[in-house]
């Protein structure tokens, strides 16, 4: 049994992803560099869309928040960390790992009620042409990215609140490279069932229902597609959603992909390691398959630059 903290704590210490030294320039240049293109690449999205009139429509304006998001979302961890390698220190404060824990929940909520309402603009614009402004107006798109961050922000409000009620131990070593609710959790000496239970509870509301709407408008999508009867009809319908498409495959796949790594290995850094492609690579990419798939900000960006 180890021996309970009894003074308030001040800090944690964050392992990261090898305590190697010689690896420790290499992980320093290869996140800097991933960093440095998910930030320009987002912006570049976020730009060209402010820029082009014909871009401010439903789809894009979601588009922008996304991309909002992924910014933020690759801020809240990777400067931190690179700073904790450049310095060669391992060290985070509690209020700053606090901060990371309700960020990183925002952000991640987010991202996944905008693709939900990505996935369910590309229903109402495939499916029902005719009223397409009419139901994505102005104030309802609004609405639903009010719903999103109001949702997202009580969830990780509750988290961070109920992460503030624990008392942790004396070994205080976080094996990974930010504040991951569940390794802060797994810390504590005091009883954590109604932190896990929250856990599970915002994992099966806040993920699974909004999945489960992104396979219905799909779905959807698929019959409505089927019907058509020309392929020049077909082949534009898919391929207003094929970007998206791939962006919530990346996402969610990355996820689930953390998840079973971290179920099947008791290894914490091997799912520290998978959670770099859930928590980099994919906002890395996203503005590389909206801006190399799609025509709209193909020629957005192109004017941008000209």
């Amino acid at each position: 049994m180890e021996q309970r903290n009894q003074t308030p704590i001040s800090e944690f210490i964050l392992l990261g992803l090898s305590e190697e030294g010689e690896l420790q320039p290499l992980l320093l240049w290869l996140f800097l560099s991933m960093y440095l293109v998910t930030f320009s690449g987002n912006l570049l999205i976020i730009l060209a869309i402010v820029m082009d009139s014909s871009l401010h429509m439903p789809m894009y304006f979601f588009l922008s928040n996304l991309s909002f998001v992924d910014i933020c979302f690759t801020t809240t961890t990777i400067p931190k960390m690179l700073w904790n390698i450049q310095t060669q220190s391992k060290v985070i404060t509690y209020a700053g790992c606090l901060s990371q824990i309700y960020f990183f929940m925002l952000l991640a909520g987010l991202d996944n009620f905008l693709l939900t309402v990505m996935a369910y603009d590309r229903f109402v614009a495939i499916c029902h042409p005719l009223h397409y402004m009419v139901i994505m107006n102005p104030k309802f798109c609004g609405i639903l990215l009010l719903v999103s961050w109001l949702l997202s922000v009580l969830n990780s409000l509750l988290q961070d609140l109920m992460v503030l009620q624990l008392s942790f131990c004396t070994q205080l070593e976080i094996p990974h490279f930010f504040c991951d609710l569940n390794q802060v959790i797994q810390l504590a000496c005091s009883d954590t069932f109604f932190n896990n239970l929250a856990i599970y509870l915002a994992s099966g509301l806040l993920g699974f229902i909004p999945l489960i709407g992104i396979f219905s408008s799909y779905s959807r999508i698929l019959t409505s597609t089927l019907k058509i009867s020309s392929s020049g009809g077909k082949y534009k319908a898919f391929s207003t959603c094929g970007s998206h498409l791939l962006v919530v495959s990346l996402f969610y796949g990355t996820g689930f992909g953390v998840y079973l790594s971290s179920a099947a290995s008791q290894n914490s850094r091997t799912t520290a390691i998978a959670s770099v492609m859930y928590m980099v690579v994919t906002p890395m990419l996203n503005p590389f398959i909206y801006g190399l798939r799609n025509r709209d900000i193909k020629l957005a960006l192109k004017k941008l630059f000209s």
